[in-house]
């Protein structure tokens, strides 16, 4: 049952991860300079992408570095605090989503019910406190709502997107 349960969490999961590719991959570079909203939308994603699946959380560092920003310093376009240090290249972002992508498949594929039962914990007040095989499908949902976002923008900005993906490629 736990081997069903991994190839059929690593299926959905990398699906999401897939999606994410894709939007990126179909972006033009120029546009994607231009577009702030869209350049934060996917790095946020890559980076909470990656900081879901590190337990625990206060090792967590990115390739891509950003800085902790308070409220008042948060450009209008971001999503969040978690600000990029500079503009990263479509190139950069699909190297950081791929370093992500083989994380989450090791992680899924040693999966042990000890492992599922590990905790999720943000030391900050009010953060998670999840099991990590709840933090894993969070972590998926998170990914695939912001390729539905991607995707949105891209229709919007180039009238095309990207076709959903079924399974992990």
């Amino acid at each position: 049952m736990l081997t069903l349960l991994k190839q059929s969490l690593w299926n959905q999961f990398g699906a999401s991860i897939d999606m994410v590719e894709n939007a990126i991959s179909h972006y033009p570079e120029e546009l994607l300079e231009s577009n702030k909203r869209l350049f934060y939308n996917i790095y946020h994603t890559l980076i909470f992408l990656d900081y879901y699946m590190t337990i625990p959380s206060k090792d967590f560092t990115s390739p891509l570095p950003f800085t902790l920003k308070e409220p008042e310093e948060i450009p209008e376009e971001a999503l969040d605090d978690v600000i990029p240090d500079r503009f990263y290249t479509k190139t950069e972002l699909l190297d950081y989503l791929q370093v992500s992508r083989e994380k989450g498949y090791e992680i899924i594929s040693n999966l042990t019910e000890k492992k599922m039962s590990e905790r999720f914990i943000e030391e900050e007040e009010g953060g998670k406190d999840y099991p990590f095989i709840e933090i894993l499908m969070y972590n998926m949902r998170h990914v695939q709502h912001h390729a539905a976002q991607l995707n949105l923008i891209l229709r919007n900005e180039i009238n095309d997107a990207p076709k959903w993906v079924r399974r992990a490629k």
